[in-house]
């Protein structure tokens, strides 16, 4: 039976957070989701990770659902995020944590894991690529096409003014336009994303993660961190019918873990752990548990690693 998911509301860098808890274990895991998302997007991995014997906690990240909700662009910058972090991992009481994003998630914990700014053992990044490649290929040939929105984002307004028509239906036609399996994406499912996106003021936050990254100055520091050599065990898993970031941001990921695993899915767009949540769990598990991870045929079934 799955554990129960509840949530409550923790204090941390100064803001308040929601966060969707699950398991009582002694180990810790803390999942960040992406745009335009909510803690919900793991709502299939939590009951995993408790059952595995996890204290698990999906927080709704600073402007997302009921956390808080910062008004200003600097507010959004990634030493901030970080920051957020590094204080639900502290209030967690946790000693050493298993690291787990999507998306704009996934962006913290690459550069939070790197930076080692808490004690992590284990990372998990799904559809996000190391920022040391990222940085590198986002604009070029056909990547920077693939990223046009992350300038539009750039535009005071508008693209909150345009996204937020009709209580936010177009962040819902965001989900289930990228999907491959739409199934997967029905009107109960993404009225809790439109109802998310909805609130006053959550736009802009949700998209001043954007505009604060443009801003960003990478000083000579933060780019020798980037390069660093991470030795910690990374899981990889990739929905290779990504339409915003392509399966190439991945390739040379090896040389920069030491201990790295990744497993494509085919078929699977970028929203890969509610899209194939049994694919994902099943990689999830054998990789904690220290079994060979299972691979992807081309018909989307499980196969053994031989």
């Amino acid at each position: 039976m799955n554990a129960e998911i509840r949530t409550e509301f923790v204090k941390a860098n100064g803001l308040n957070f929601e966060v969707d808890m699950c398991g009582a274990g002694k180990k810790f895991a803390i999942c960040l989701h992406g745009f335009p998302e909510h803690s919900f997007s793991w709502r299939y991995q939590l009951p995993l990770l408790a059952k595995l014997g996890y204290t698990v906690w999906a927080p709704n990240l600073r402007g997302y659902g009921n956390s808080s909700r910062p008004t200003k662009v600097k507010d959004y910058s990634i030493d901030h995020l970080f920051a957020d972090v590094a204080s639900l991992i502290d209030a967690s009481g946790a000693t050493s944590t298993l690291l787990v994003g999507h998306d704009w998630g996934g962006a913290i914990a690459w550069g939070f894991a790197l930076q080692a700014i808490r004690p992590v053992n284990r990372l998990i990044v799904m559809n996000f690529p190391h920022p040391s490649l990222f940085l590198k290929r986002l604009m070029k040939w056909p990547q920077i096409v693939k990223s046009w929105y992350i300038f539009f984002f750039q535009i005071p307004m508008i693209p909150e003014l345009l996204l937020g028509l009709w209580d936010a239906k177009p962040i819902g036609k965001i989900l289930y336009n990228m999907a491959v399996d739409k199934s997967r994406f029905p009107d109960k499912i993404l009225e809790i994303y439109c109802k998310n996106a909805s609130q006053p003021g959550a736009l802009t936050a949700m998209i001043n993660y954007y505009r604060a990254f443009f801003k960003m100055k990478l000083i000579s520091e933060k780019r020798r961190v980037m390069e660093l050599i991470l030795e910690m065990p990374t899981l990889m898993i990739w929905g290779e019918e990504d339409t915003a970031l392509g399966k190439k941001l991945t390739y040379g990921t090896e040389k920069l873990v030491t201990d790295f695993t990744i497993r494509y899915l085919p078929d699977v767009s970028h929203w890969v752990q509610q899209e194939a949540p049994e694919t994902v769990n099943e990689m999830i598990e054998a990789w904690i548990i220290g079994k060979e991870v299972p691979k992807v045929g081309t018909a989307g079934k499980l196969i053994e690693v031989k």
